[in-house]
């Protein structure tokens, strides 16, 4: 029947045959579950899939047609969502290939039946998921089959149209299949938007490396528009090593099958010039690129240069190319300079929040980075700024301004200081904000490696480091420093230098009562290194503590700790509260805690810091205990990391491998003078 009536009929074929192919699954399903609410729901969401669209412009296009009646083909189909997504008129040849292709057959580049034969780019992520240029293919979906003449026909289904490179209506020649040097030359007659590249373009002219954009192959392309050269001076800085930190060598990149923070090796990569080169996306949808400069030279300084995709995945004869708002590698704004241009259209929207916030916050935190001749920030990204508890307080200026300048490092500080600063211990930083400091701890190498901030009780995670400006750096992290976002229990749970007492806590049951949001609690937390001290002090007291077998006895030191009131108290409330009594009394859960909290000038918090500092002491039982991380806040209560826990060797008695508290071996005394007493009696 349907070799009677020609390629309108087989196109509805291919069409039948994808729609059985499904309904047998759904068949399936509904046997198995007998439910006929998913059973429709399955057949919705697949009618949504179904490409009734663009069959309708398969059927309408003689080339296509005459394709389908007679030769080998593959038809790359875009779904009816994908169509509603589509701006723009629908290149039915370029989503052809006059050749037979399963998924494990397809090459990494194929061409297309379009005018001049554009190649499509295939390629395939870690995952496994398979892509036509920036469409991924729909595994299931896919159908093969045999027309009236014998050949070979395949379908895929895929998530996007696909986007050749096309000419404007206004160019006076038709324009096909262009290499990325022809593109760069005639980009003003191409569908490319308000983008402009004639700055760039003169650039790489003046340099000579017109051969770099013409090099056969597959390679990645970054072009940077004219608008990212509103700096006057800029253009001047772009020579022959800059054009080549633009181009990614012998890889094709398209953004949905990118992987994300994984750095590629630019043309620039040698071995006096090291430069990468990667992709990540922010929770916007915004798609970044950014080159990384390991090893730099007088010219081309190390650091991480980033830039917004303006527009992206532009196919071309060798490669893919993706315009970018300003030119990578050329470090040559303040950090001043740098938040200023944080925008919506600006280059570097990814901080627009933060800048606002700033400017909300009286633009005196703004002047002050402006004063500094080094400085680094810890900067939010946009959707750190997304939390309640941050609108609460973001209208009072004076606290929003201290939290502002916890954000703020008076020196240069890249991973690789960072990495140095933590050799010996996590890394303790000073910040703009006086009393406060910042916590840094590096887990893995390279790549791979994971950075993690501490400030004013808030973990936050280094969504990308080193941005590198002329006067210091810029650390984009995911979560606002000195804003509480967790419990007791979430902090000591989540913090790196809190390992120890979070263990102690859990097997002993200890930790429960820590995520109570109705009461506030004052923790005293002895750091992990303040743990391993007393295995030196206490060897066998110390081993029982963290055994199973001890629970009770590591549940009742713990709780000596812990303070339960109505009210936190602050380092600054107990020092000032000590200055009229011998002892502050706190409440704690089975007594009382004593104790005196007095400031001492140099006090040094560890024996590797490089400042001194004025820091809050703890005098209890006549030892004196360093306040290594006062006032972590947290939304039930406030921490205070301690350099050793509230344990004195009176405590602990060790005699025929048990260990008990004093308290323990009084009431066992009392005890066993009762029974005795009793027996008398008798």
């Amino acid at each position: 029947m349907f070799a009677r009536r020609g390629p309108s009929a087989l196109a509805a074929l291919l069409l039948l045959c994808c729609y059985t192919t499904h309904a047998a699954a759904a068949d399936l399903a509904d046997k198995l579950r007998d439910d006929s609410e998913l059973s429709q729901s399955t057949a919705k969401s697949f009618k949504r899939l179904m490409p009734v669209r663009f069959y309708s412009l398969l059927e309408q296009n003689p080339v296509a047609n005459s394709t389908l009646s007679l030769r080998s083909c593959t038809i790359f189909v875009p779904t009816n969502e994908a169509f509603q997504r589509h701006k723009g008129p629908t290149h039915v040849l370029y989503h052809i290939t006059t050749a037979a292709f399963s998924k494990d057959q397809l090459e990494k580049t194929v061409s297309s039946d379009m005018d001049g034969n554009p190649p499509l780019y295939i390629t395939k992520s870690r995952n496994g998921d398979i892509y036509v240029n920036n469409a991924r293919i729909i595994p299931s979906l896919s159908v093969e089959l045999t027309n009236r003449e014998g050949k070979r026909q395949v379908m895929h289904i895929i998530d996007e149209v696909l986007e050749p490179l096309t000419s404007l209506p206004t160019a006076k020649t038709e324009i096909n299949n262009l290499d990325a040097l022809q593109f760069i030359q005639k980009a003003d007659q191409l569908t490319v938007g308000d983008n402009k590249l004639r700055t760039y373009r003169s650039q790489m002219a003046l340099m000579k490396k017109e051969s770099l954009y013409m090099a056969p192959g597959a390679h990645t392309f970054l072009l940077p528009v004219d608008e990212g050269f509103k700096i006057t001076t800029r253009s001047s800085l772009v020579d022959g090593k800059v054009i080549d930190g633009h181009v990614i060598p012998n890889t094709v990149i398209f953004t949905a099958a990118s992987q994300h923070d994984e750095p590629k090796t630019s043309a620039a990569f040698e071995d006096q010039l090291k430069v990468t080169v990667s992709f990540f996306k922010q929770k916007d949808g915004k798609m970044y690129v950014k080159s990384n400069t390991i090893v730099g030279d007088a010219k081309h300084p190390e650091g991480v240069v980033l830039s917004e995709i303006v527009k992206a995945n532009i196919p071309v004869k060798n490669g893919v190319i993706h315009l970018i708002r300003r030119p990578l590698m050329i470090i040559d704004t303040t950090v001043t300079q740098f938040l200023q241009f944080m925008n919506d259209n600006g280059e570097n929207g990814a901080l627009r929040k933060f800048l606002e916030v700033i400017m909300d916050a009286g633009g005196a935190v703004l002047d002050g980075i402006n004063n500094l001749s080094e400085v680094t920030i810890l900067a939010p990204s946009n959707e750190a700024w997304n939390t309640s508890s941050i609108d609460n307080i973001i209208r009072d200026r004076q606290r929003m301004s201290d939290i502002l300048n916890m954000h703020i490092i008076k020196e240069r500080l890249n991973v690789e200081k960072i990495r140095q600063k933590n050799a010996n211990m996590i890394a303790q930083v000073p910040t703009v904000n006086n009393r406060t400091f910042l916590y840094f701890n590096i887990n893995g190498e390279g790549a791979d490696a994971k950075i993690t901030v501490e400030g004013g009780g808030v973990n936050a995670t280094v969504l990308q480091a080193d941005v590198a400006q002329t006067n210091g750096y810029v650390h984009i992290i995911d979560h606002v420093l000195g804003v509480p976002h967790t419990t007791v229990l979430g902090k000591l749970e989540t913090d790196p230098m809190m390992k120890a007492t979070y263990e102690m806590g859990h097997f002993s049951n200890f930790n429960d009562q820590l995520n109570n949001t109705q009461r506030r609690y004052t923790f005293f937390v002895p750091r992990d290194k303040g743990w391993q001290k007393t295995e030196l002090d206490y060897p066998s007291a110390h081993k029982k503590l963290f055994m199973r077998d001890f629970a009770y006895h590591s549940k009742y030191i713990l709780e000596r700790h812990l303070v339960i009131a109505d009210h936190v108290f602050t380092m600054k409330d107990l020092a000032q509260m000590s200055l009229t009594t011998d002892n502050v009394v706190l409440p704690t859960f089975r007594d009382s805690l004593k104790m005196k909290v007095t400031e001492e000038a140099g006090h040094l918090h560890d024996e590797y810091a490089s400042h001194e500092w004025t820091g809050y002491v703890i005098t209890w039982n006549f030892k004196k205990i360093n306040v290594y991380r006062p006032d972590v806040e947290c939304t039930n209560g406030i921490i205070h990391v301690i350099d050793y826990p509230l344990l004195q060797e009176k405590d602990v008695v060790v005699s025929g491998g048990s260990y008990l508290p004093e308290s323990s071996i009084c009431i066992m005394l009392a005890n066993l003078i009762m029974i005795t007493v009793a027996k008398f009696l008798n």
